[in-house]
């Protein structure tokens, strides 16, 4: 080895689920270290990309309290209603964020504005986050107190001791395979092709949530003009849609959207990629948690895939806090089975909730496609069911970390 270096904690991925647990353990007097394998720079990672992210009610009030919110706020634009239908059926359900005295549901914001914030605090964080970028983690070696994880930065291999081993390294970590945590996948058979499109009437807030026979497609509110588009299509498929002219791609989505919004006017670059459902098996692994997609991996129907791996971090967070109030090993099994005991029955509900949806609304058995409709039109009229909906779907489910109800994390 060329250098060793000794931290409290070691974070494997420095995208938007690793930098938040970073700035989250801001003051927590916990040494940190990042490791990412790209520059910390909005442009150049790619969990920064074109792409925008649908935040939850809940996910802004984590941002708040870690500081982040007043960032944020001019770059996001605040989901007033959803607007769920299916593509050739009746019935629909309208949530609004006045319902529930509250100025939005949620939000939309670019991929890219959030790596901008996130690097700018963590450059602010440098007596208390150490970051290796661009490095890649090589190996692993779990002891019974530390871990040490071989990197390799500038032709240098680096041994980092830590611990704790944190996994935010996406859905196929590398950290969950180096640690042999066994996972579970359900390919979907779909893809989601994805762009920014304009609309020929304003979208005053609303998003769109269409089922069709192929999945899902959204249309989320995006700035003054543009809506981001978010389109499952069954595999094989989205090479001809991305293979179309802009003036045809077009056509078929306004075919498959319908009319609410309007002629639909001009789409930016599309891209695609394959919807698979990871999970891991949450077995507990001595000195290693698993964060956001590492832990498991959405398909995108409702937008929970962020906001669930945010709740991770919150709750992870809170309970490193208290481990080093208490003055305890922020690695041992004790402190590892709280974390893993808090997050369980969230992340099975959301599993469950947005993999049911695919399913139920892909299959194309004629009454099942009949008792939809009439489901969808009964919710709308129903507040009570809807109020719980909207509670999930904002993120309040279930018990609340302190950043969550936007409470700082201090001693």
């Amino acid at each position: 080895m060329d250098e060793t270096h000794d931290y409290d904690l070691l974070i494997i991925g420095g995208g938007m689920v690793g930098a938040s647990l970073a700035c989250a353990l801001a003051g927590s007097g916990l040494r940190a270290a990042v490791v990412e394998a790209v520059p910390l720079r909005a442009q150049e990672q790619p969990s920064y990309d074109d792409r925008s992210i649908a935040l939850a009610y809940g996910t802004r009030c984590i941002f708040a309290g870690m500081g982040l919110w007043s960032s944020l706020r001019d770059v996001v634009t605040p989901i007033r209603c959803i607007h769920v239908s299916q593509h050739g059926r009746f019935g629909v359900t309208r949530l609004a964020a006045k319902d529930y005295g509250l100025e939005a549901l949620g939000y939309v914001v670019e991929n890219r504005e959030l790596g901008r914030v996130f690097a700018q605090h963590l450059k602010s964080l440098d007596k208390e986050v150490t970051l290796f970028c661009p490095a890649r983690l090589q190996a692993l070696d779990f002891g019974a107190e530390r871990v040490t994880a071989t990197v390799e930065q500038d032709g240098k291999t680096l041994a980092l001791r830590a611990a704790l081993v944190v996994g935010a390294d996406g859905g196929r970590s590398l950290v969950r395979r180096l640690a042999a945590v066994p996972s579970r996948e359900w390919d979907y058979g779909q893809s989601a092709v994805i762009a920014n499109v304009t609309p020929g009437r304003p979208h005053d807030g609303v998003a769109y949530e269409r089922f069709t026979d192929s999945g899902p497609l959204a249309m989320l509110p995006l700035g003054r003009n543009r809506c981001a588009l978010v389109w499952t299509v069954a595999r094989g498929s989205e090479d001809e849609l991305l293979a179309l002219d802009d003036e045809a791609f077009l056509s078929r989505l306004q075919a498959r959207f319908g009319r609410r919004l309007g002629t639909l006017r001009k789409v930016g670059r599309r891209q695609a990629y394959p919807l698979i459902l990871i999970r891991a098996e949450h077995s507990l692994v001595p000195r290693l948690a698993l964060v956001g997609n590492a832990a498991r991996t959405l398909h995108p129907v409702a937008g929970q895939g962020f906001n669930l791996g945010l709740r991770d971090v919150a709750a992870l967070a809170e309970v490193l806090w208290d481990a080093r109030r208490r003055g305890e090993d922020p690695g041992a099994a004790a402190v590892l089975r709280r974390y893993l005991d808090w997050r369980r029955d969230d992340q099975r509900r959301v599993v469950a909730v947005t993999d049911g949806l695919v399913r139920l609304f892909t299959n194309p058995f004629p009454p099942l496609a009949w008792a939809r409709s009439l489901g969808l039109a009964l919710l709308d009229v129903l507040p009570p069911c809807k109020r719980l909906l909207a509670r999930q779907f904002m993120g309040f489910a279930g018990r609340q970390p302190r950043l969550a109800r936007g409470l700082r994390l201090e001693y």
